[in-house]
């Protein structure tokens, strides 16, 4: 296959949102086919395709790739925001691992009853201020430099956005005590394909709604429910 990559996945965020993001960021445009029935899960299960029968997959350079973490890594490395060398691509893993365990409270948000979602919330504004953004308030203060690795734009850096402007959707001010994560998110913001990305009519995703959630639970047959950790 040549041309355009294309992401199989529902129209909203869930998994596949932090893919969006960063072919985004890389000036990579792409292509989207929507789930919206369950016939059209079913034909994607008997083409073989789905390795592990989920998505989201994409299909990008010839393959049909699923696992989120291989699809976002094999775009890393292919757009040069993977770092330089090992010790640097091990950073980003880190960094990135750390913003996917915050970014793992609020996905699950839209499929909680309403008073777990209260809960939630206060686990999602506690956590992000009391482990997460102090450790990267931390690692910009102590190397003084513009970005998490290496002083370069990564995956690490994108990542790190997408979860800031995913909390501030939650509590607005949650960055009022991180004056380095405040010149973070305004340097990164200003990159200007994460700005075009930013701008509305752009493929970000809105908050999820109950369409969305109705539509998942139909296709996948999610009958239910979530519980908050």
């Amino acid at each position: 296959m040549s041309g355009k990559p294309k992401l199989y996945y529902f129209n909203g965020r869930g998994k596949m949102e932090s893919v969006r993001w960063l072919l985004a960021a890389a000036g990579v445009e792409f292509e989207e086919e929507f789930l919206e029935t369950r016939d059209q899960y079913e034909k994607l299960l008997q083409s073989g395709f789905l390795l592990f029968q989920q998505v989201p997959m994409v299909e990008i350079d010839g393959m049909k790739m699923v696992q989120t973490r291989a699809i976002l890594s094999y775009i890393a490395a292919k757009y040069n925001l993977y770092g330089k060398d090992l010790k640097e691509r091990a950073l980003i893993d880190m960094y990135v691992g750390g913003t996917d365990d915050l970014m793992e409270f609020i996905s699950m948000l839209p499929f909680l009853s309403a008073e777990d979602k209260e809960k939630q919330l206060a686990v999602i504004v506690q956590k992000a201020t009391s482990r997460y953004f102090p450790a990267y308030e931390k690692v910009l203060k102590d190397h003084g430099q513009d970005f998490l690795v290496g002083n370069n734009f990564s995956w690490a850096d994108v990542h790190l956005l997408e979860a800031i402007l995913m909390v501030e959707e939650k509590k607005s001010d949650v960055l009022s005590g991180f004056p380095q994560l405040q010149a973070f998110k305004a340097r990164t913001s200003s990159i200007p394909t994460i700005k075009k990305f930013l701008e509305p009519g752009s493929q970000r995703k809105p908050v999820p709604d109950d369409k969305f959630v109705e539509t998942v639970r139909r296709v996948l047959c999610m009958y239910y429910d979530v519980k908050a950790n």
